[in-house]
């Protein structure tokens, strides 16, 4: 059973009515096997005889099922008990963030890198390239568009390729963003997405002065980070450490978080990737899948694997995490963090995979290193493989046009989750996405069939595991779980583009 949306209305006869909610078997073997959830995001685990008798009208008022059906706005009394002006409030509450502007602004200001990742996703450049960096032209019209966002919080990421090959550009766009931000007045974060190997003085002095974080890659442990992620040095590991231990003792602890990217390789190793970030001192890491993008593409074959392999390596990590946790070191998964957040409380995590309608365009805009506008960091990246049908524009263009092109009334079109076939009678599409632009990368459709869907199997994977946990799970693990949503860092809402 994958789920069914119940909207029936109880005759006047019935002392309550329905309202609208959806449910799914998980599977479990638990006694209260079935999930009811609402679309304001309230859920209840029930059993059998507990759906039927909801089903038929033959819950018995003033008993605690009835009580509980109530308080999460399953049913209603006509005549003693309006829901529809909570419910409004917490649907807006979840929506919010239709109300704002694109707020996540990345610049790719070079394609050139020293690596040679065979999972990159951004077909790389040579570091002697040229033709691949971001005109100052280019760069003063991307900050305009910026400005033009009506989000009051603006997050401005620079990528590559490897960003500091281009420094000099970088330190134009945040000197012209601070320059014009004593009139605008918004708050103002900047991150550099890095390998961190050509960090110098001036680099750390100049993040010092404008508040910039970095965000890198570490892929795990020696072995592993070098064969993933291998440069001509062959000392990959060992200069991305050097850099993290830098940019903390010049600019705090805080000032750097890590992303992984999972290979083949990497699946046979969930102990060992968490025991590194835990020796590195971080409070997050983020298990995160390939992504069907790039160069990646071209190395299938030997780093790719079926999302149900993923799945199990997830759970064994997880398992691994909530472990340690319970010891005393305390390291969330971000995943996991963003989706307790949108199962656990009234608000949406924000994550731009996560938001229904799509936030490709709508929360994130990426300015590519040749003046062209996309919608995400993904879309830019079907470029690189020969696909540009999912362009925006260019960056001397208004945001407003821009906003209103073809590509982005096609990925609204398909990027309304409670609208799609698959989603909209799933339950657990109040703590999902829809993700139009991975399913156009994989399916050549950005609706896409859901049966054959990565992003839904992982999803669903995952939230009904989470869920499991906090039906199933003993106090400890709970307890665990809910000290994960007090504790964010950059990577828990940043676009997950990063390829550094």
């Amino acid at each position: 059973m994958w789920g069914f949306a119940v909207t029936l209305i109880a005759t006047d006869a019935k002392h309550y009515r329905l309202l609208p909610f959806r449910f799914m078997r998980m599977n479990t073997g638990h006694d209260r096997d079935i999930l009811l959830t609402s679309d304001t995001g309230e859920y209840m685990h029930v059993n059998d005889a507990q759906l039927r008798a909801l089903s038929y009208f033959d819950v018995q008022a003033g008993t605690p099922f009835y009580k509980d059906l109530l308080a999460r706005h399953f049913i209603y009394e006509p005549g003693r008990h309006d829901p529809f002006p909570e419910m409004a409030a917490q649907y807006r509450s979840r929506k919010d963030f239709i109300f704002q502007g694109p707020a996540l602004h990345l610049f790719v200001v070079t394609l050139r890198c020293n690596h040679t990742c065979q999972y990159c996703q951004v077909s790389r450049a040579p570091l002697g390239g040229s033709g691949h960096d971001l005109s100052e032209a280019d760069a003063q019209a991307a900050v305009d568009r910026l400005f033009e966002s009506n989000a009051p919080a603006l997050t401005v990421e620079f990528q590559g390729g490897e960003p500091l090959l281009a420094f000099e550009r970088v330190r134009q766009i945040v000197e012209w963003v601070v320059e014009r931000n004593v009139v605008e007045q918004r708050e103002i974060q900047f991150v550099i997405t890095t390998t961190l190997h050509h960090l110098t003085e001036e680099i750390l002095d100049f993040a010092e002065q404008n508040r910039i974080q970095f965000s890198t890659s570490l892929d795990g442990p020696a072995p592993l980070h070098n064969a993933n992620r291998p440069t001509p040095s062959r000392d990959s590991y060992e200069r991305t450490v050097k850099g993290i231990q830098w940019v903390r003792e010049r600019l705090g602890h805080d000032a750097v978080s890590a992303l992984t990217t999972l290979t083949s390789r990497s699946l046979e190793q969930p102990e060992a990737i968490i025991n590194e970030y835990v020796s590195q001192g971080f409070s997050s890491i983020s298990l995160r899948p390939l992504s069907p993008y790039g160069f990646a593409t071209k190395s299938a074959h030997r780093l790719d694997y079926p999302i149900e392999q993923y799945l199990a390596f997830y759970k064994k990590a997880l398992a691994y995490l909530l472990h340690i946790n319970q010891q005393g070191v305390y390291l969330s998964e971000s995943y996991a963090s963003l989706l307790l957040k949108n199962i656990l409380t009234p608000f949406s995590s924000g994550y731009v995979d996560l938001r229904s309608p799509a936030g490709a365009g709508t929360a994130a805009l990426v300015y590519n290193y040749d003046g062209y506008v996309y919608p995400s960091d993904e879309a830019r990246m079907l470029l690189e493989m020969g696909e540009d049908g999912l362009r925006l524009g260019t960056v001397q263009q208004p945001l407003s046009e821009l906003l209103a092109s073809p590509v982005m009334k096609a990925l609204l079109t398909s990027g309304v989750a409670e609208a799609l076939p698959g989603c909209s009678d799933c339950a657990l599409v109040p703590y999902c996405g829809a993700d139009p632009v991975e399913h156009y990368a994989r399916q050549a459709d950005p609706i896409g069939h859901r049966v054959f869907s990565s992003f839904c199997k992982k999803n669903m994977g995952l939230l009904k595991h989470l869920f499991g946990l906090l039906c199933d799970g003993d106090d400890n693990v709970q307890r665990v779980l809910l000290s994960w949503l007090n504790r964010r860092s950059y990577n828990d809402v940043r676009f997950p583009g990063y390829r550094g």
